[in-house]
């Protein structure tokens, strides 16, 4: 997913979600990038609190987070022959493929985001707590430039025995297609299988017949279908599985209440504290607010009863 939107304050790029959700062009997902400047770059150590500090300190240091994604993996490893073997098992939504009627005899593949699904980037997260920063393009460039991203818990032995048994990995990702070198080189370092430059479906592909509209993923997941029987899918975000066409609390519960029986099947939901566009759903979308209005809409939005 990773690649929707922030952290739980450091923000989101709308990525892994849909339109009309406001988006960013590239990054993790759900990030929403702000201007970089050098002073950023220099700024002293933060002293303030910051929202993210939990989230990203559970995702580096609890073993409770590890033994989550574990378990998803090893979980999801169970179900592989079946998927394999079931003609009719499919993890694309029917309003996403373009081949209704053809899709069942076609090579088996599995759909996997990048950004916290197979590739742990809590030290970039980590720097940005820190330096009080949040989330902007040419620092998570430079991140990604370094490719020392190490892989979720799991994920190489899943992806390895799904490879082994024919099964395609493709990276859909709302990483720029222009980060796609070090992206590849990151992941083939971590052991994670790589067909070819091809699996590398990034954020600004190209998809004959179908309109891009910022970084939802819908017409790379259409693109997957017309090559592949797409028999899992992996990612963080809900707009890594299905097209979050209004990012609201209601449309998202909406979501999730008609397709919950995909998941623990053919879906795959990664946990991701730091980031992701149920947070923005919590304040109307409204990135250009400043950061302690967010907060507030946020402190809000806590349920103190049920």
């Amino acid at each position: 997913m990773r690649p929707l939107l922030l952290s739980l304050s450091l923000l989101a790029i709308g990525l892994s979600a849909c339109r009309p959700a406001p988006e960013a062009t590239t990054g993790q997902t759900g990030q929403v990038p702000q201007a970089a400047s050098v002073q950023q770059a220099t700024r002293p150590v933060a002293t303030d609190a910051d929202d993210n500090l939990n989230a990203v300190l559970w995702v580096q240091r609890s073993q409770e987070y590890r033994a989550n994604a574990l378990s998803l993996f090893r979980a999801a490893a169970d179900h592989l022959d079946a998927a394999i073997a079931e003609k009719n098992w499919d993890a694309l939504v029917p309003d996403e493929r373009d081949n209704p009627q053809a899709w069942a005899e076609l090579p088996p593949a599995v759909i996997m985001d990048i950004d916290e699904t197979v590739l742990d980037n809590s030290p970039y997260q980590a720097r940005l707590v820190r330096d009080g920063l949040e989330y902007d393009e040419a620092t998570w460039a430079a991140w990604v430039a370094e490719k020392k991203a190490e892989p979720v818990p799991g994920v190489v032995d899943f992806a390895r025995a799904a490879s082994q048994k024919g099964v395609t990995i493709l990276y859909l990702s709302n990483r720029a297609q222009h980060l796609n070198e070090a992206t590849l080189a990151n992941l083939r370092a971590v052991g994670l299988p790589v067909k070819d430059d091809s699996v590398f479906l990034g954020l600004g592909t190209h998809v004959e017949g179908c309109e891009q509209h910022g970084s939802e993923k819908l017409c790379r997941r259409r693109l997957a279908g017309r090559d592949y029987r797409v028999i899992m899918q992996f990612g963080d975000q809900l707009g890594d599985f299905v097209q979050v066409m209004v990012n609201t609390e209601e449309a998202r519960d909406g979501l999730l209440e008609e397709y919950g029986d995909w998941f623990g099947e053919r879906w795959w939901m990664l946990a991701n504290p730091t980031y992701g566009g149920w947070e923005p759903a919590l304040f109307n979308n409204a990135w250009d607010q400043p950061r302690e209005q967010r907060r507030a809409a946020k402190r809000e939005a806590l349920r103190l009863a049920r």
